[in-house]
């Protein structure tokens, strides 16, 4: 896979497309599953007065950046892209939208010992992702999360079943494999993970190990069947 090429494709300026946009979708009545900011609580009116000296001004400190929002990097190789054109690469390569991606990538990096920090990534989602241009509610977040979850799952079933039956012949099932993971290394590399040239030859060895292992064990059950 040419990634040159292919990032290049994502930084260009694109055209319209039907697909998934930025914006957020409609709410779900779904709860995030376990956002960490805690909703505000009961208190008195505020006051038409300026604050007082010395006294932190509530609504200056809600509009603040947090600093771990203000030191994420993991899209910077991203900054000239456009949702579509993201988009549309994912489309052409992947079950996912640009907002699935952009959005389990945060739910694994916002993850806490008590959960997603669902409000935080919503609230912040333009300073997060280049590409992401509005803000999303928790639920709308949960949704997309949610969204990518089942897609992998899916998936995952569609191309173990395609190993297993004996669709494709053990040079093409390499040959899915191998683009697949060109695929899955680009999308990292995008997102600021370095990958060593040991690291990526003994993933892929790994994979293929495993992937001729499924195969001989799916050959033994249908020999049984028979």
């Amino acid at each position: 896979m040419d990634d040159d090429g292919a990032s290049e494709g994502l930084e260009a300026d694109a055209g319209e497309t039907n697909d998934d946009r930025s914006s957020p979708p409609a709410e779900t009545t779904a709860e995030s599953e376990t956002p960490d900011e805690s909703v505000d609580g009961e208190g008195t009116e505020p006051s038409d007065e300026s604050p007082m000296p010395g006294v932190p001004d509530p609504e200056a400190a809600e509009n603040e950046v947090p600093d771990d929002v203000q030191k994420y990097a993991r899209f910077q190789k991203m900054d000239g892209a456009q949702y579509e054109r993201v988009n549309e690469f994912l489309r052409d390569r992947t079950y996912i939208t640009a907002r699935e991606w952009a959005i389990a990538r945060l739910c694994s990096d916002f993850r806490t010992e008590t959960g997603v920090e669902m409000t935080k990534i919503g609230e912040n989602l333009p300073e997060l992702v280049p590409f992401m241009t509005d803000t999303y509610s928790p639920q709308a977040v949960n949704q997309a999360r949610s969204s990518f979850e089942n897609k992998v799952r899916m998936s995952g079933a569609t191309f173990l079943y395609g190993a297993m039956c004996d669709f494709f012949t053990a040079e093409e099932l390499d040959d899915v494999m191998y683009e697949a993971t060109e695929v899955a290394k680009f999308l990292l590399e995008v997102e600021g993970v370095d990958l060593s040239v040991e690291d990526e030859l003994e993933a892929e060895e790994r994979i293929s190990t495993v992937m001729r292992e499924v195969r001989e064990a799916s050959k033994e059950l249908r020999a049984e069947d028979d």
